[in-house]
């Protein structure tokens, strides 16, 4: 099940961004998917469902955006390494 809305955009949006409407939502949804998880709204698995894309091509997408694929600080990682 899934719903649909409608955003209202500049005509030249797409131009500006060099892409096809199609297109620009597909990076759309990505680029949202990847902020959210960022923040620590979502979890690897739930992001890579809201962007429409497997859980390997969300991880390639982070790559691409700069975002850590882990949601734990280095100090967390460290104590959960070292059974802290």
């Amino acid at each position: 099940m899934s719903t649909q809305i409608t955003i209202d955009l500049p005509d030249d949006a797409f131009s500006a961004l060099r892409s096809r409407p199609e297109d620009f939502v597909k990076e759309m949804r990505l680029a949202a998917a990847v902020k959210w998880f960022e923040l620590g709204l979502v979890s690897q698995s739930k992001a890579a469902e809201l962007a429409g894309v497997s859980r390997e091509s969300f991880i390639d997408a982070l790559t691409r955006f700069r975002v850590s694929p882990f949601q734990e600080t280095p100090e967390e990682l460290f104590e959960a390494v070292n059974g802290a």
